[in-house]
């Protein structure tokens, strides 16, 4: 049987405003121009997801030593290095597979987004319950950007001035933080100090989602308006 290849697909505007969007585009394109011949997306891409798996397991060994923490950061650290750097460095090179990139690129982040959450669940630093909460509504945010992707021709990677990177930069230093304080307390209130970074990240993942979904419904309707 012939496998058929689909032609005529056309890649998605990208669209970044997030406030390091400018230094990390200069900074991807310098690594990117140097880096050795033996080195492909692929490598990035891989070495990006071994190291969400490695923060998972530190942030679930964290539970026993907060020294672990400190290796959570540094594998948030290559995550950036291999996440970032891979589509930049098939730009590059020019060699860019536009629907291969996109489908691995981000079934890849779904799964290394898995792996934190899971074992910040497992650490003792945030409740179950709140870990999964971030994960479910991650993954809803995730689809909005895709089903926006498809139906509009645009991949949104930053919501208000924020991307993964500057994520990844919050969540090193809440690390650092929880290496000193693992409680907070307001009024007498003793709370996880992760616990409240949760809520607040739910808070504004849920306003974000809210209003990104009802933005586009509004421009699809308006642009496909029955007469």
């Amino acid at each position: 049987m012939t496998a058929t290849v689909q032609t005529g697909f056309q890649e998605a505007k990208r669209e970044q405003v997030s406030l390091l969007a400018g230094l990390e585009k200069r900074t991807l394109l310098w690594i990117a121009t140097r880096m050795p011949a033996a080195v492909n997306s692929d490598h990035l891409t891989a070495l990006g997801l071994a190291a969400t798996i490695g923060a998972g397991a530190c942030y679930a060994a964290a539970r026993f030593h907060p020294a672990f923490l400190l290796g959570v950061c540094v594998f948030l650290a290559i995550n950036w290095f291999g996440d970032s750097l891979d589509g930049t460095l098939a730009r590059v090179r020019n060699r860019q597979r536009p629907r291969y990139g996109f489908y691995v690129d981000h079934i890849v982040d779904a799964f290394g987004t898995s792996f934190i959450l899971g074992g910040l669940a497992l650490s003792g630093f945030m409740n179950p319950f709140l870990a999964m909460a971030l994960l479910v509504v991650y993954l809803i945010l995730s689809i909005d950007s895709y089903l926006t992707t498809y139906t509009m021709g645009k991949f949104q990677i930053s919501y208000f001035k924020f991307s993964p990177t500057e994520l990844r930069i919050l969540l090193a230093l809440g690390n650092l933080a929880l290496m000193k304080w693992i409680y907070g307390s307001i009024a007498g209130y003793s709370f996880l100090l992760f616990d409240a970074g949760a809520v607040v990240g739910l808070i504004g993942m849920i306003g974000m989602l809210v209003i990104s979904v009802a933005r586009h419904t509004a421009q699809l309707y308006d642009e496909e308006r029955l007469h």
